[in-house]
């Protein structure tokens, strides 16, 4: 029976060194989906002075958009952008422009969240005088030229201050829709 067991523990410890190794090998592993940064928020680039535009198929320019600082997250493809300044060439009359301190792109483009003293201006046109819309959030959809948002809004032009919870602008056919708790005040100022 010695004889038996002697032949047989080396490969017993062979075998119990083997487990041993597997086991360190897969305690000092990181965790499935931590390989390559992805777990940690690291930025993968940064862009000082962003400056972009997208042509529309007849060459003229769509929209640009410009910003102070650029950051890109790999983990979560996010776009954060530092004191952003979107223009919208959608309308031949008058461009309109969206600044705030901070935004967020979505993924694919599509989107751009705009927060932190957002302040949307379109030119003054024609007759039109210059409008202003302040808020603290602003979801804009440049391909549908759809901006809008759900937060507290306050809109003024040479003659009216409007207040409003909530709005969608369509850039392009120039409709405003006003949500709710809507608010004016016109004044008639004469030159």
């Amino acid at each position: 029976m010695n004889d038996k067991l002697t032949a047989w523990f080396p490969f017993l410890l062979l075998a119990v060194l083997a487990a041993l190794t597997f086991w360190l090998d897969r305690a000092v592993q990181p965790q499935a989906g931590a390989r390559g940064g992805l777990v940690r928020h690291d930025p993968d680039y940064i862009i000082d002075g962003l400056s972009a535009m997208r042509m529309a198929p007849d060459g003229n320019i769509k929209h640009t958009l410009a910003a102070e600082k650029m950051i890109h997250y790999p983990d979560d493809d996010s776009t954060h952008l530092q004191m952003p300044k979107f223009v919208s060439m959608a309308s031949p009359k008058a461009p309109t422009t969206i600044t705030s301190r901070e935004a967020l792109v979505s993924k694919d483009g599509d989107n751009v969240y705009f927060t932190d003293n957002v302040r949307v201006t379109r030119g003054a046109y024609a007759d039109k005088s210059e409008l202003v819309m302040e808020t603290s959030y602003l979801h804009v959809i440049p391909d549908q030229n759809i901006a809008k948002t759900d937060r507290p809004v306050t809109i003024t032009d040479a003659n009216t201050i409007v207040k409003s919870i909530g709005l969608e602008l369509n850039n392009e056919t120039r409709i405003l829709k006003l949500e709710s708790r809507v608010r004016g005040i016109y004044e008639n100022r004469k030159k």
